[in-house]
């Protein structure tokens, strides 16, 4: 191998290490402490993290973008609804600050941001849901909802019914 080939080789490796890291969807099991029933979603919006129990001590994680400054909540409630490709309609307090945004988004377009599912929490204008800006997993991003990965989202819309109740903490 060349000087120069191998110089390019070892720059190459080393920008990719010193790069940041983003959010990549893989979901993890992972040890969960806290007293929930397995089949339970707790978003733990600290850490940007949703986990699903699957048995006492333990649960699937996803990383996920929570509600910014202001717009953080807190509470106990149930997915409501489950929809793949959801069409979008900006609640009442983003059209407020966007009042050029369009009243409904349909579910493929690119400036969606419901990304390909969603599952709506009741009592709100509050979901789960994918997204396509997966830049914005990790950070607090939102007017309130928990946003995942496409590739995220799709795997836990398969492993969670209507009905299922989800714990947002902070």
């Amino acid at each position: 191998m060349s000087l120069r080939i191998a110089v390019a080789l070892a720059a190459t490796i080393g920008a990719a290490a010193l790069s940041p890291a983003t959010a990549e969807a893989r979901p993890d099991i992972v040890g969960f402490q806290g007293d929930y029933s397995p089949g339970t979603i707790v978003v733990r919006t600290n850490e940007r993290r949703l986990y699903l129990v699957v048995e006492q001590g333990r649960a699937v994680r996803y990383p996920v973008g929570v509600g910014r400054a202001g717009k953080q909540w807190a509470g106990t409630t149930k997915i409501d609804g489950k929809y793949t490709n959801p069409a979008w309609s900006p609640p009442a307090e983003v059209r407020r600050d966007r009042p050029s945004m369009p009243s409904v988004i349909p579910g493929g377009s690119p400036q969606n941001p419901m990304g390909v599912a969603a599952m709506t929490l009741a009592g709100g204008e509050y979901a789960i849901h994918g997204t396509n800006a997966p830049g914005s997993v990790g950070g607090f991003v939102s007017y309130g909802c928990i946003r995942m990965l496409n590739d995220d989202i799709i795997d836990l819309y398969q492993r969670v019914s209507v009905g299922t109740t989800v714990v947002v903490t902070r």
